[in-house]
């Protein structure tokens, strides 16, 4: 079956970085896109970047773009984001998610409900 497994989640200090981590399995498809989410307590899950394999790119939310870098390491499987310069505002679980419906419309997906695979997420803390 198709599980995504989110890690690297901590606490840190504002100014400081994580890198998160995503590990895939369970599907061998070439057109794909992994997504990362975010979901503060009280607010919706929001949409924070995705690299698609169909493409070959990567695609981020502008108000962490320059902040937040998505990349993959396919031999492994995984999916990393990294974060720098983070903000109290950036705390959140954050979820992977997988894109597997090969919809080539409405480029990057950015809703929910584009993505049927969802990790457990992990929690993002950053104090003041």
């Amino acid at each position: 079956d198709v599980q995504l497994q989110a890690s690297g989640g901590g606490l840190v200090q504002a100014g400081g970085s994580l890198r998160l981590s995503c590990v895939a399995s369970g599907f061998t498809y070439d057109d794909y896109t992994i997504g990362w989410f975010r979901q503060a307590p009280g607010k919706e899950r929001e949409w924070v970047s995705c690299i698609s394999n169909t493409y070959g790119t990567t695609f981020t939310e502008d108000s962490v773009k320059g902040r937040f870098t998505i990349s993959s390491d396919n031999a492994k499987n995984t999916v990393y984001l990294q974060m720098n310069a983070l903000k109290p505002d950036d705390t959140a679980v954050y979820y992977c998610a997988a894109d597997l419906s090969r919809r080539y419309s409405d480029f990057p997906p950015r809703r929910v409900t584009r993505y049927s695979y969802w990790g457990q997420g992990t929690q993002v803390t950053v104090s003041s």
